[in-house]
């Protein structure tokens, strides 16, 4: 059978034209040597491979000879032996069915100019510009490779991602949904849909960016944007962030403030925090717990602190009793 075309053009033998012109615009794309300069000579011979079998399986008569005798038939022109079974029959004619047929494939460049080129596509011919191959390839990137254009580039994009201090806390994953506008492979501008991953490094900060390089809207001629995402924190019932340090606000009342207290308070990572309260309060105290603070996303074993700032709860009013009994117990204390 020689070489498989059907193969090369990644299509099965049932492939209709707008088959084998869709998949030939693909493979083109990905092959054509322009946009393989570091790898010309292979690209060179894939891109002709290629336009071969898109010439011979998009011709009708190439391509039933092609079905019936193979790569051999088809370029030589002649049928091959018939099967050792049958060689006794006298003399075969090892002859194409058409006589009058010669293979004579197409230049690849046309074959690409006719597919790209839309009302100037036809028969080709050394004269055709490169102008279009040109200008596509500086107008494209995305699905077949980053763009090659020199022209100016989009301004950036910038979205907020919201994000929980639970998220900041442990890290987790966002995917987002976008939808932006490309240059397909006949230059036409369509809008497609994109799922980003976005992967929350643990510690990381408010104003903290993330940046998916030219996944922005695309024009011709114009590189497309790069699209950022820049981290928000959302506002937390307990916590607040400063820094790598966690502040919490409690209120406690006066008799704990005098007595003691065990303050229990549930982390970031759902963790159980049990701070005993051994001092005398007084309105503005801090306690600080260290290594208990946010994740330090350049040092993943250190953490800022927790600080804990109370305020007195005093009674609104006292009974004469109450009081008296206060000046017994606490008159003598300085």
């Amino acid at each position: 059978m020689g070489v498989d075309y059907y193969n090369i053009l990644k299509v099965n033998r049932n492939a209709r034209d707008e088959d084998l012109k869709k998949s030939y615009r693909r493979l083109a794309m990905i092959w054509h040597p322009d946009k393989n300069p570091s790898n010309k000579r292979e690209a060179e011979a894939k891109f002709k491979q290629i336009s071969e079998a898109y010439d011979v399986l998009s011709d009708p008569q190439k391509r039933q000879i092609y079905d019936l005798y193979g790569e051999e038939g088809l370029k030589s022109g002649q049928a091959p032996p018939p099967p050792a079974s049958s060689s006794g029959r006298g003399n075969y004619a090892h002859q194409n069915p058409n006589p009058n047929f010669r293979f004579n494939p197409r230049d690849a460049d046309d074959i690409y100019e006719e597919l790209f080129g839309g009302s100037e596509g036809g028969s080709g011919g050394a004269g055709r510009s490169r102008a279009f191959k040109d200008r596509f390839f500086r107008a494209t990137n995305g699905d077949y490779g980053s763009s090659a254009g020199t022209g100016r580039k989009a301004p950036a994009v910038e979205n907020l991602l919201p994000c929980s201090l639970e998220e900041l806390y442990k890290g987790s994953k966002k995917k987002m949904k976008i939808s932006r506008t490309i240059a397909d492979v006949t230059g036409k501008i369509v809008t497609v849909d994109e799922i980003l991953t976005i992967e929350i490094k643990p510690g990381w900060k408010k104003g903290t960016k993330i940046t998916f390089p030219e996944k922005g809207n695309q024009e011709p001629g114009v590189i497309a944007a790069d699209l950022i995402f820049v981290i928000d924190e959302k506002p937390h019932p307990v916590y607040t962030r400063d820094g790598n340090d966690l502040l919490v606000n409690k209120e406690i009342l006066l008799v704990e403030a005098l007595t003691g207290k065990t303050l229990e308070l549930i982390t970031l990572d759902g963790r159980t925090l049990t701070i005993p309260l051994t001092e005398i309060i007084k309105p503005g105290y801090e306690v600080t717990v260290p290594n208990e603070g946010m994740p330090i996303s350049k040092e993943p074993r250190r953490k800022g602190n927790l600080r804990v700032k109370f305020d007195v709860k005093y009674p609104s009013r006292l009974t004469i009793e109450q009081k008296s009994e206060l000046r017994r117990v606490l008159g003598g204390i300085l």
